[in-house]
């Protein structure tokens, strides 16, 4: 780290999601807020006053007096800001997808592992309580299915929804799925924006297992919901409601006898939050010099995969 003391963190963009950031990190009372930085400098003067720290006119002046910063700038800003923070030798989370395209992401994949520094992509569902619990249950996968929905925004449509929102679940299945990819179908249309607003994918991998992942920012619902078949039952996963349904496949008179099917319910507690616990183990992992929970390596591999799918869905 640059300095003694406490870990100094800033964050780099504080619209929406990054207002956020501020908020979690005013929170934490080992480390020292270093300050914020936005383009609209009326706006990061606001979050800086709401937070009782610095707003910064220049990203090098933030920089500079940071060990760590959390980057929540437009996706098409994502490989500039990034490569600025590691060129100062400043350790960043950032957020989804990791950038705009592959040749960017492998560059400040890169540039991290010669600078040895801790490089974590905001994929935070896998940090929802409900996520780490499930975790420790699911072995071998055979099918999943996931369904991630919701209401029309702006916010995010400047990709296709495979970047904005099917990513997230890629990432996850990459997570318990160590498997190569043999096939990909995908389709998908814009409805409401530019880019495609809903999108299906089936993808296949060499050990046998299917995933199919539907995205849509066209629907009247949220839903976020994946589940999980494996040889001895299924796992439902609920992440808005924090709720796992787990069955099971039993034998209770015998393995010569038919099967019958166990059910239960798995509540993952009240007063989770993904995001604090998200910049809560990259902090850690900052001060304790561990790797992160969702390394830009596994960032790099969830882009891969959507950039696959989505020439798919071009191609039909």
């Amino acid at each position: 780290m640059k300095g003694s003391g406490p870990l100094r963190v800033g964050v780099i963009g504080v619209g929406y999601l990054g207002r956020l950031h501020a908020q979690k990190l005013s929170s934490f009372p080992d480390i020292r807020f270093a300050g914020v930085c936005d383009a609209n400098s009326a706006h990061g003067e606001a979050v800086a006053r709401e937070f009782g720290t610095t707003h910064f006119g220049r990203r090098s002046r933030l920089l500079a007096e940071s060990d760590a910063v959390c980057i929540a700038v437009p996706t098409t800003e994502h490989y500039r800001v990034a490569m600025d923070a590691m060129k100062a030798g400043v350790h960043l989370l950032l957020e989804k997808p990791i950038t705009a395209n592959l040749r960017q992401a492998r560059a400040l994949v890169r540039e991290a592992a010669e600078r040895k520094l801790v490089f974590q992509i905001g994929h935070v569902e896998r940090f929802n309580p409900a996520m780490r619990h499930a975790a420790s249950l699911i072995r071998e996968p055979r099918f999943i299915e996931c369904h991630r929905m919701g209401p029309f925004g702006i916010r995010g449509t400047d990709v296709d929804v495979v970047l904005d929102l099917m990513i997230h679940d890629i990432d996850l299945i990459l997570s318990f799925v160590r498997s190569p990819v043999t096939r990909i179908q995908a389709v998908g249309v814009p409805v409401l924006s530019p880019n495609v607003d809903i999108a299906n994918a089936r993808i296949d991998f060499a050990n046998g297992c299917t995933a199919n992942i539907t995205a849509s920012r066209v629907s009247s619902k949220k839903q976020r919901k994946i589940r999980v078949f494996q040889e001895d039952g299924y796992i439902s996963i609920d992440f808005l409601e924090r709720r796992i349904q787990v069955v099971r496949r039993a034998f209770p008179h015998g393995p010569d006898n038919p099967p019958e099917i166990a059910g239960e319910m798995h509540e993952a507690g009240e007063g989770g939050d993904s995001l604090r616990d998200e910049i809560r183990s990259f902090i850690d992992c900052v001060i304790g010099g561990k790797a992160p929970v969702v390394s830009g390596v596994e960032g790099l591999a969830a882009l891969e995969l959507a950039f696959r799918v989505i020439r798919k869905m071009k191609r039909h």
